[in-house]
């Protein structure tokens, strides 16, 4: 049996929940990474993605509300992606501002440091999730994703180092 706490990730880089977006995107960049708990205070509150924060990007379809009688077609299509980039552009000013806590997912799903990967691979199946914040007497110890739990089902056993 393989314990969570022998395959996750100790003390996980977190943001708070008043934290603007742009801070938790900054840390998904340089960090190389998919998801970062949210915390308020010490207490896990939620848990914040790059899906959650690609999700703010829907800025609709290419721009209809524009047609340039022919000869002008041909540069109809031009104009209007230069509007939808200006969709666009407002959207991510005002996406970077938001706080954290209007885009987490909450309430967040743990487990705790005794599990076994087993469990933690069955309720990340079952909830559809890829990563869990890792708790032991409710404070945040660690995460766990699904790619840790590959490397803890695929590391040797005790018989298999033996021989």
């Amino acid at each position: 049996m393989v314990l969570v706490r022998e395959v996750m990730t100790p003390n996980p880089v977190t943001v708070q929940v008043d934290s603007p977006i742009r801070r938790a995107a900054g840390l998904l960049r340089k960090y190389h990474i998919g998801g970062l708990p949210v915390m308020e205070g010490d207490r896990v509150a939620g848990i914040v993605t790059e899906t959650d924060i690609i999700s703010l990007l829907d800025v609709g379809d290419i721009s209809s509300d524009l047609w340039l009688p022919s000869p002008l077609e041909v540069i109809e299509v031009p104009i209007r992606e230069f509007v939808n980039w200006e969709k666009t552009r407002r959207a991510l000013t005002d996406i970077s501002n938001m706080e954290v806590r209007q885009v987490m997912s909450s309430p967040v799903i743990t487990i705790d440091e005794e599990s076994d990967i087993v469990d933690a691979a069955s309720l990340m199946l079952r909830e559809r999730i890829a990563r869990l914040p890792v708790v032991r007497d409710g404070k945040l110890v660690g995460i766990v994703t699904r790619a840790d739990i590959v490397r803890g089902i695929g590391a040797p056993s005790g018989e298999e180092e033996e021989a």
